[in-house]
């Protein structure tokens, strides 16, 4: 199914209903429709696995909470957002494939023409449109702005050249948005675009990376000679760094959830029951200091959380919830590992407990100081814009 009658709407204004009250009608929501088994998946699904969570979600139209009614959203504001995903994370929900609901919807919404959103935004809303997003390259990862992959214009299209990597669920986009260099000659940050791009056109492929995890998570993506119509660049040519920027918006809150960190601990006090080490004095220890840490990133979460719901915009100090969260993640799975014995060198789960995936969590633990700008990038941000430190 495709279309307006693929996807459903909600009248309800809920950002006129206390919070309390809101919280419970999505908690009965998910208790009464959120499928059983994708409940705390271990790895990021593939969207033939996530579909059927997303076609609930877009039936009772909630699939955009974020974007304006008139565009098929619910309208919430940025505090009703969080505590939406924050009951997400509590039921124990699967991300769904949102990257054209989180990303290229709003951009679109916000810079896109009157035709780019007619196209595109009820295909996001339908699940005809499955996005990726096309920005690291090989030589391009933290310093994005060096990216190489090049639009020539040729008539009324560009023909793209060059390669992406790290795209995430590229194996199960049909489409991309990608940053492309229109613009040789200028610097950096002035010569980038943002183009539309159709992932079953001639000249792309996409090749998965299967990670340490066995997961096929992430892909290189090729373009060779691949056309593109000119109406499908967003903005102005040569403009598409302000806007790459403008998607991060206050979803770079999420990157600091306590909710990996959170779920893991209590992993690591369910294996201390198995291990025979819960009682144990010098586990105690490191397992306080541990919910001590959670305690502390749970604090800093909900004070950038409360900027949001009184609608401030978000300062470069929330690259701390950033740091916070993705060390803190690790250092509950090295705990993890290090207690497991024989059970860490497992592929899976733990015999017994398909939640208690010790191998699991540590390998998807490691890049979580990557990926959203790496923490050493982070904590630059903080030296220079933060603490007015030298460069």
């Amino acid at each position: 199914m495709s279309g307006a009658a693929a996807f459903g709407h909600d009248p309800t204004d809920y950002n006129a209903m206390p919070e309390a009250a809101f919280r419970q009608v999505v908690r009965r929501f998910l208790a009464e429709n959120y499928p059983p088994a994708l409940r705390h998946p271990q790895k990021r699904l593939h969207f033939r696995d996530s579909r059927p969570w997303y076609m609930i979600l877009a039936r009772k139209g909630w699939l955009a909470p974020g974007w304006p009614r008139e565009h098929g959203g619910l309208g919430l504001s940025a505090g009703r957002q969080i505590a939406l995903i924050e009951e997400y994370e509590r039921h124990g929900c699967a991300r769904s494939n949102d990257m054209g609901i989180v990303m290229i919807g709003p951009l679109l919404i916000r810079y896109g023409t009157p035709e780019q959103r007619a196209r595109f935004l009820p295909a996001i809303l339908s699940g005809e449109h499955i996005w990726c997003q096309g920005y690291s390259e090989p030589d391009a990862g933290s310093d994005l702005a060096a990216l190489r992959t090049h639009a020539m214009r040729e008539g009324d299209h560009y023909i793209v050249n060059g390669q992406k990597i790290w795209t995430t669920l590229g194996n199960d986009a049909n489409w991309m948005f990608c940053l492309v260099r229109t613009d040789r000659q200028a610097k950096k940050q002035d010569g980038i675009s943002f183009l539309l791009i159709d992932m079953t056109a001639p000249g792309v492929r996409v090749r998965p990376i299967v990670n340490l995890d066995m997961h096929d998570e992430f892909c290189e993506v090729f373009f060779d000679n691949v056309r593109v119509p000119a109406a499908n660049l967003v903005g102005e040519p040569n403009k598409g760094w302000a806007m790459a920027k403008a998607l991060l918006g206050f979803e770079r809150i999420f990157l600091g959830s306590p909710k990996q960190s959170a779920y893991a601990l209590e992993r690591l006090g369910l294996l201390a029951e198995r291990m025979g080490l819960a009682e144990d004095a010098a586990f105690q220890d490191r397992y306080a200091q541990l919910r001590l840490d959670l305690a502390d990133l749970r604090a800093l979460y909900e004070r950038f959380a409360e900027q949001l719901r009184q609608g401030q915009e978000l300062g470069p100090e929330v690259s701390m919830l950033k740091i916070w969260q993705s060390e803190l993640f690790q250092r509950i799975t090295e705990t993890m590992l290090e207690i497991g014995g024989e059970n860490a060198a497992l592929a899976g789960p733990m015999e017994g407990d398909r939640d208690l995936n010790i191998s699991g969590l540590f390998i998807n633990a490691r890049p979580t100081s990557i990926y959203g700008g790496t923490n050493e990038i982070q904590r630059t941000i903080l030296a220079k814009n933060v603490l007015k430190l030298p460069g």
